[in-house]
């Protein structure tokens, strides 16, 4: 199914301002939409009002071009995963998963047979007559999962399932899901807070904060192409690192003068209107090089080294105290207290205008 809001906003009663505005965006057929953001951006917010859970205060709600506003959750062809399982404790797996299909007072063959289907999909088969009390939380959740499955929904809506769930079992349910997404191919719309469980699984993901849409797309062109600096700040692990300047005759100077850059030609061009205003840099911790290979050098003293195996993480500063976050191969030998002259790769420059924050390049 595919799904289209056109400047949906929401207002809560007592009021004055909306909670959402403004929101425009495009779910297509099979896509697996991830909406991502920090806590008390709206997402779930937004997620209720696709499911009808929460009314629509102006806007338009399509599904297949259908205005859908007013239409009851239970006419929408829907079916939502919560983070709380919310399981029948006294009931069993099997009758966990057929009660919505009971209710709608389908045939036993049928109930039958599609909690079978779900249950053997989900590997959950061995468990069918446990009550959820007997299973671990991986479990409960596949249940969860199960019981919408078997109402055959035209979308999933799912309300940050895995967030109860221990690291180690979120890795492997999050690879469980997008296997499960790749073999039903039904529309799905999925809230997280958690950038790896959006980078990791998305077809396209949605980053919200304080109410409104940042940007939308491929998971790739958030780390690569981020919007604005709030883009570039929330994606990415270790952060990005964004350094205050201006431009001076086609160089870009740090505010404090210990970094000065000359971008690519391409970016030199982009950054001409920037003549004499504030702009920022940004760069991810992995585009920094050692010894100066790339462009201008500047020397920082390395505070503090986390071995990650394959990496390490480098928590550096200039002479005025300014942080700078720096990954590096596993191999490479840093010590803290040791002074080391770094450069950037000046193809994987950002810039972004300071008093905007929106993307220059």
């Amino acid at each position: 199914m595919n799904v289209v809001l056109k400047n949906i906003g929401k207002k809560y009663e007592g009021r004055e301002e909306f909670t959402l505005r403004d929101i425009n965006l495009e779910i297509e057929e099979k896509d697996f939409c991830v909406i991502l953001g920090p806590s008390g951006c709206g997402k779930t917010t937004l997620l209720r009002m696709i499911a009808g859970l929460n009314s629509i205060t102006e806007g338009d709600l399509l599904f297949n071009d259908r205005r859908v506003n007013k239409v009851a959750s239970k006419d929408r062809d829907i079916a939502m995963v919560f983070q709380s399982y919310a399981l029948y404790p006294h009931m069993t797996v099997y009758d966990n998963m057929a009660f919505s299909l009971s209710m709608r007072k389908e045939r036993k063959k049928i109930i039958h047979d599609r909690v079978m289907e779900a249950a053997e999909v989900l590997q959950i088969t061995d468990y069918l007559h446990s009550k959820p009390s007997d299973i671990s939380g991986g479990q409960r959740q596949r249940v969860a999962l199960g019981r919408a499955m078997v109402r055959k929904p035209s979308v999933f809506l799912m309300d940050e399932p895995l967030s109860n769930l221990d690291a180690k079992l979120r890795e492997h349910m999050r690879v469980e899901l997008v296997r499960l997404h790749q073999k039903l191919g039904t529309t799905s719309i999925y809230v997280t807070h958690d950038q790896t469980e959006a980078m990791t699984m998305a077809t396209k993901i949605v980053l919200m904060n304080a109410g409104k849409i940042q940007q939308a797309g491929k998971p790739d062109e958030f780390y690569n192409k981020p919007a604005n600096i709030f883009v570039a700040k929330f994606i990415g692990s270790p952060t990005m690192n964004i350094i205050e300047g201006t431009m001076k005759k086609g160089i870009f100077i740090s505010d404090d003068e210990l970094i000065t850059v000359k971008p690519t030609p391409e970016d030199e061009l982009l950054l001409k209107p920037f003549e004499g205003k504030k702009v920022s840099l940004g760069i991810r911790p992995e585009r920094f090089e050692s010894g100066g290979k790339f462009g201008d050098t500047f020397e920082a003293t390395i505070d503090v080294v986390e071995m990650l195996g394959k990496e390490k993480i480098l928590y550096a500063r200039l002479e005025n105290d300014k942080e700078l976050v720096i990954s590096t191969p596993g191999h490479y030998d840093y010590s803290p207290g040791e002074k080391h002259g770094f450069g950037f790769d000046i193809g994987a420059i950002h810039f972004f205008d300071s008093e905007t924050e929106e993307r220059i390049n």
